[in-house]
């Protein structure tokens, strides 16, 4: 094997660490399987490379495959090694990072394999909700290995030489690979909701440095935030025109317009990701109407939520209420997506989305920048459902639906003159943002500009919020 290849795992570790911040961990493990000649192989590591080490001064435990030893198959020392450095992560309250680089199961092993596999799943398991962690797929990731990132909280691909599949695209009825590459990040990223970002080895490598340093260590860390260079009390005065693209909209409100997206080609009528405020890191979901690249609108939506932006929003909801990270949300929604691929899945993509934001407990806050209407509005973090503070800006609506068509359904055979007045009536008294203040739904009308001292007021209010939930196991959404 050249020294090119056999230094790829541990480079790999190098660029993502701090300079000179690795120790490595159980260097002189090798196989012990003695089945089918296996000892006359050199095994160095038993193909994966494990320690510790430092990203920004945060503390992270890391494994990575090394493809030059078996193609980097996972046999019975391999995988113990993996598992043993959860336990490590898991005492002392660290992300774990895998870097994956892998040819599958390693045959020669068998059961012994399989076992130490399962074992792997196990400690993933215990560990969710506990420690973030985060997966990188530089290579191949086939078959059981493909459940190991999706048991982690955060997957990136690198768009070249990575795949990711559980059967292979020619194993599919009626498939190949040149037809539709369903290993592919492309086809990940866009289609399944399990890859977080896209990009070349070291953009990837840099996408994970920066989410580390956005999270907290563990469920029990309250250090995860940083002294605030920004002006908290700073005006956003474009931020009225950043309605239709609020990923625009998140940036502008955070900590020096820094947004870490997540799950970006994925559900695109839903943003997810993380911002910091006051120095704290929050978690954000908000619905998006277009999307802007370099000031030029790209793709716009209809104003609905899809079944597949429910679940992006569900699960970044999810994971921040694990690890005590409070929640934003902007809310412009007008209903949900209407397609027949969509409809298979939505009912229960609201559901979840509904049950994640009523049984967080973490604070939580929404801004009303747009419409508002009917149940779609209601999961998006409604005061119903549990939102601590609602704000809406004064072009708000907030109601059942557009209020001409509320007035074509009450009012069906009314001249269209009529119409229109029953039309601007239902407005003021049913779908003004006014309306709903009155009512206790808006909890206060904002400017737009004033946005960003308004969230971190509310933030910083909330700060110490206590909430208790019935006594159970767990819930079953």
């Amino acid at each position: 094997m050249s020294n090119a290849t056999q230094s790829m795992a541990s480079k790999r570790i190098d660029s993502l660490l701090d300079a000179n911040s690795f120790v490595e961990i159980g260097g002189s493990v090798t196989a012990r399987s003695t089945d089918f000649n296996l000892t006359a192989n050199d095994t160095p590591s038993d193909g994966v490379i494990t320690g510790y080490g430092v990203i920004d001064g945060n503390l992270v435990y890391v494994y990575s495959q090394d493809v030059s030893v078996m193609n980097g198959t996972v046999g019975e020392m391999h995988a113990k090694k993996i598992s043993n450095l959860y336990d490590l992560a898991m005492k002392t309250g660290a992300p774990v990072i895998g870097l994956l680089d892998c040819a599958g199961i390693r045959l020669q092993e068998a059961t012994d394999a399989l076992n130490a596999f399962g074992e792997i799943y196990l400690k993933q398991t215990m560990a969710s909700g506990v420690i973030p962690q985060i997966t990188g797929i530089f290579g191949t990731c086939g078959g059981g290995l493909a459940m190991i990132p999706a048991l982690t909280d955060f997957t990136f691909m690198a768009d070249e030489k990575a795949k990711l599949f559980v059967n292979s695209p020619n194993a599919l009825a009626g498939n190949t690979k040149e037809k539709c590459d369903t290993s592919s990040a492309q086809y990940q990223s866009e289609e399944t909701g399990l890859i977080d970002g896209v990009g070349s080895e070291a953009d990837i490598l840099a996408q994970m440095r920066a989410l580390v340093s956005i999270l907290p260590a563990n469920n029990e860390d309250d250090m995860s935030y940083d002294e605030c260079t920004d002006d908290l009390n700073r005006v956003c005065p474009d931020l009225a025109n950043c309605a239709g693209d609020t990923a625009i909209a998140l940036s502008r409100i955070a900590d020096n317009q820094a947004f870490f997206e997540v799950k970006a080609a994925y559900g695109k009528d839903v943003v997810t990701g993380f911002i910091k405020l006051n120095g704290t890191t929050v978690g954000c979901v908000a619905n998006r109407n277009e999307i802007y690249v370099d000031g030029e609108k790209v793709e716009a939506f209809d104003g609905t939520i899809s079944a597949r932006g429910a679940n992006k929003a569900a699960e970044l909801v999810n994971f921040c209420d694990a690890f005590s990270i409070p929640v934003l949300t902007l809310t412009n929604v007008t209903g949900f997506k209407a397609s027949k691929c969509s409809e298979k899945y939505m009912a229960k993509a609201i559901g979840s989305l509904t049950y994640a934001f009523a049984n967080a407990t973490v604070p939580k806050v929404n801004v009303i920048v747009g419409k508002a209407y009917g149940s779609a509005y209601v999961a998006m973090n409604s005061k119903a459902i549990g939102a601590d503070m609602v704000y809406a800006w004064p072009t708000a609506e907030v109601g059942m639906m557009d209020a001409a068509m509320a007035a074509k359904i009450m009012y069906p055979d009314a001249a269209a003159g009529e119409q229109k007045e029953k039309a601007a009536e239902y407005a003021a008294l049913q779908s003004s943002v006014a309306s709903a203040a009155r009512r206790g739904y808006v909890d206060t009308i904002i400017e737009a500009a004033d946005t960003r001292k308004y969230v971190i007021g509310a933030f910083e209010m909330l700060f110490t919020k206590r909430e208790d939930r019935p006594s159970k196991k767990h819930g079953t959404v």
